[in-house]
């Protein structure tokens, strides 16, 4: 376990499972044939920005995380950012469903399976035995420039409205949209 840091390249044999987004399979209920995403490939030649959750539909991540990337996405694209990523422990069935619940056609942010939690593992950045943690990074052609996870603990519990008007809005404090768009 080696967190990645600034000036690292990104590790090779990283795959990841995730469905394509098609027209046809455009209800959140359709189901997709998950693939097998070579990320350290296909990273090789792109600017990348890579944000993991610890699950999808969960509060903090659907209510706090993602809606920031889906707000700057322009911005994040515009400043020359060729993939936007998001992983989690899900299945790729489910994490093809949370991109289509939240209106994301064409991989306009890809939503990706972190498949046993096998990546997030490798770099130590996880939430317990079973969570992938909640990390951003931006890969440069293969090479990370920015690398951050949460400091101290996380929300993934189910909240009410109450329970939610009492948490820190910005405890996406480095893997937030905003900090990444900084750092880009």
């Amino acid at each position: 376990m080696t967190a990645l840091k600034a000036g690292d390249r990104f590790p090779e044999g990283v795959d990841f499972s995730w469905i394509p987004y098609t027209e046809e399979k455009k209800s959140i209920t359709s189901c997709g044939i998950p693939q097998t995403y070579n990320a350290s490939k296909e990273f090789a030649d792109r600017k990348v920005v890579l944000f993991a959750v610890p699950g999808a539909f969960t509060p903090g991540c659907s209510v706090r995380h993602l809606p920031g990337y889906i707000e700057h996405l322009n911005e994040i694209k515009g400043k020359g950012v060729d993939l936007i990523i998001v992983i989690a422990m899900n299945d790729a069935w489910v994490m093809s469903a949370w991109g289509k619940a939240n209106g994301i056609k064409n991989d306009k942010i890809m939503f990706m399976s972190d498949s046993g939690i096998a990546f997030s593992k490798r770099i130590g950045w996880t939430r317990g035995a079973d969570r992938t943690g909640r990390y951003a990074m931006v890969i440069d052609h293969g090479k990370i420039v920015y690398a951050e996870t949460e400091p101290g603990g996380d929300v993934t519990v189910c909240l009410d409205e109450v329970q939610w008007d009492n948490i820190k809005a910005d405890f996406c404090e480095v893997s937030g949209a905003e900090a990444v768009l900084s750092k880009l």
